[in-house]
């Protein structure tokens, strides 16, 4: 049986049958506002959602496009998906900056702009048994399976060249040259210089047999200092060569 409200309805569309904008301000008026309103929420929430999605995914595509085969400086370890502080320490975090006696406490490189930058101590990763960088990428990181400077052996300190937003510490490191002076000081203020005595860029997939290299010293019987980081072209959301730079030293 038909309703009254369906009648009114069937009547409305045979009179504004050619006037889309009344008919539709009669349905209002017969059915209200407030049936309307929560569809109407829900469809600007899907179409706010649709837009961020599709922004997100074109902004991804186009980034990653604008660095496929890029040249670019080197690089720690870490790739820019994993989250790095690129906050500036202050000068009264780096004078306030302490560690034990006898580990490595800043490191200056006066050709790179480099003073008294922060030294922290870290491992190996869990996940990939590679050494482990800073999470600021203005510190440096010494290799705690490396040796300690004094030690006659090889200290290995490593670097982001930059994050997600910014240049790091080693972004320059390609452009030292041997006799290039690397100075680290120790945690009771004793000064150790190494000056530089080869500089070279190996590709990732050789970097690992290379590394048996980078643990020893380049002159036999002197004491040495290895710098890493990553350097060559950005592939793959990572970089295609390992950094070496390898020093002696010639003051303590």
């Amino acid at each position: 049986m038909m309703t009254m409200e369906n009648r009114k309805l069937i009547e409305v569309d045979k009179k504004l049958k050619n006037k889309p904008l009344a008919h539709l301000k009669e349905h209002l008026a017969i059915y209200g506002w407030k049936k309307l309103i929560p569809k109407i929420i829900w469809g600007i929430i899907i179409a706010l959602a649709a837009f961020f999605l599709i922004k997100t995914a074109i902004w991804e595509y186009n980034y990653y496009q604008n660095q496929k085969g890029k040249s670019r400086p080197a690089s720690g370890y870490t790739e820019l998906t994993e989250t790095l502080d690129e906050t500036t320490p202050t000068s009264q975090q780096i004078s306030e900056y302490t560690v034990p006696a006898a580990n490595p406490r800043y490191l200056t490189i006066e050709k790179l702009g480099i003073a008294n930058a922060r030294i922290r101590k870290v491992g190996l990763k869990a996940s990939t048994n590679q050494i482990d960088t800073p999470n600021n990428i203005f510190d440096a990181g010494w290799y705690s399976g490396s040796s300690l400077p004094g030690s006659g052996k090889t200290v290995i300190i490593d670097g982001h060249n930059g994050g997600p937003t910014q240049s790091g510490i080693f972004k320059n490191l390609p452009s030292l040259a041997t006799g290039d002076i690397i100075t680290i000081e120790i945690g009771n203020g004793t000064i150790f210089k190494y000056a530089v005595v080869e500089n070279i860029s190996i590709p990732t997939d050789e970097a690992n047999e290379y590394m048996s290299k980078a643990q020893i010293s380049p002159i036999v019987g002197k004491e040495s200092l290895t710098l890493i980081s990553c350097s060559g072209q950005w592939k793959n959301k990572t970089y295609d060569h390992r950094q070496f730079v390898r020093a002696i030293l010639i003051e303590s």
